[in-house]
């Protein structure tokens, strides 16, 4: 049976258990999840001088999904503690509190996705990522993310009849990316890609789609199209899936794993990332603080492991800057 996994969670705390789906009550989580978990959007400037030529050696990683990339758990003083510049992030919206602005780069302080969202895995990939990566290697990170979506949110064909038809807490995170989510991640990653090389792509996403088992042909269908849109090769830009909360650690929608089990079969250069043993938070969707830690250093270890033996594979290629479209 699909279930749409936030309208069980809301459930959740009156039945210990797996629920009906309940119209209408979507919007209450994410208005109690707003108060209880996300940061408060402050201290994120992390400002810096802007790249003004292409270099090989910035590697850069496209981040998309729903809550738990987004960034679901509160922020602590430690994640905006010894940051590394080597670690940027892209803004892909204005952050009107703390004065980012779409398209510039910035010291990979959190919140990394918007202002109000929280910690996500890909705070602790690119801490990681740089610890292990040679010294003359900056990481990267542009992530759109929006809670509670679908995945068709980031089919363009498909993303305006899905927002139209949205609860308005949905189409209010959409407006944020001028209703096109991933039109805007293509047109900053184009961007991005004058500064430095798109390496991959991380994804956490499926709460919405629990078990849909043609959610790994929706996907490949947006890889596919994100892979055209910028001249890349999916050898040298593989995909990277998180799992979501296991079935032993208590995640309410760990049927959906099962399905992204499946996705190397689908995607060859897909990767999944494991999640048992990450800590989950009171509501068996999202991950805690450390659990985000954890998960963010299991996507690095795997994406490192990854482009180790494609270079093994295919040889070190030489890089040019992309032609814009």
């Amino acid at each position: 049976m699909k279930r749409n996994c936030m309208i069980i969670a809301f459930a959740l705390a009156a039945t210990l258990g797996y629920a009906q789906e309940k119209k209408g009550e979507v919007s209450s989580f994410y208005e109690k999840n707003t108060v209880l978990n996300y940061n408060d959007g402050n201290n994120a400037a992390g400002e810096i001088q802007q790249p003004t030529k292409f270099d090989p050696n910035f590697h850069i990683y496209l981040c998309i999904g729903q809550s738990n990339m987004e960034g679901n758990a509160r922020i602590e003083p430690q994640d905006r503690e010894g940051l590394n510049t080597r670690f940027k992030m892209m803004a892909a919206v204005d952050f009107k509190n703390t004065g980012r602005e779409m398209g510039k780069w910035y010291v990979a302080v959190p919140p990394l996705c918007r202002e109000n969202t929280g910690l996500t895995p890909a705070d602790y990939f690119g801490r990681t990522m740089v610890e292990k990566s040679p010294e003359k290697v900056s990481i990267g990170v542009i992530n759109v993310a929006i809670g509670g979506c679908s995945i068709d949110l980031f089919d363009e064909d498909k993303a305006a009849a899905y927002i139209a038809k949205s609860a308005d807490w949905l189409q209010n995170f959409c407006k944020a990316y001028g209703d096109n989510p991933y039109r805007r991640l293509i047109d900053m990653a184009k961007k991005a890609q004058e500064a430095g090389v798109i390496k991959g792509i991380l994804l956490h996403q499926g709460c919405t789609d629990n078990g849909q088992r043609d959610w790994p042909d929706r996907v490949k269908l947006v890889y596919e199209r994100i892979l055209a849109d910028l001249g890349l090769e999916a050898e040298r830009c593989p995909l990277y899936v998180g799992e979501l909360m296991s079935q032993q650690d208590n995640g309410i929608c760990s049927l959906h794993n099962s399905v992204i089990a499946s996705m190397p079969l689908v995607i060859p250069t897909a990767h999944v990332v494991p999640s048992l043993g990450c800590a989950g938070n009171f509501d068996r969707l999202h991950f805690t603080a450390e659990g985000y830690r954890e998960l963010g250093r299991r996507y690095a270890e795997i994406v490192l492991r990854t482009e180790k033996a494609t270079d093994a594979m295919y040889g070190k290629q030489k890089v040019k800057k992309n032609k814009k479209k």
